[in-house]
């Protein structure tokens, strides 16, 4: 079996019948959702996806700058901008 990222499960039949119990039952932790027994989806909380999607953000701008840092620089007053 893959390897699941969550500590719980369940499969997609158990999903579709009641979904609010899933993620009652969760507390906030994300849920592995299983097709034939393996993962096909996660189920996390919006908070958590939305600290996710801030933390690629800030990687692919650390990514651009660590990609410009060796190129020349213009020198800029602030008065200017």
């Amino acid at each position: 079996m893959e390897r699941l990222y969550a500590r719980a499960s369940v499969s997609i039949s158990e999903l579709k019948k009641n979904p609010s119990r899933i993620i009652h039952d969760a507390e906030g932790n994300p849920v592995a959702i299983l097709n034939h027994n393996k993962p096909s989806a996660y189920l996390i909380p919006a908070e958590t996806f939305e600290a996710l999607m801030e933390k690629i953000e800030d990687y692919e701008l650390a990514r651009l700058v660590k990609e410009r840092e060796s190129e020349p620089s213009v020198p800029v007053k602030l008065d200017e901008l």
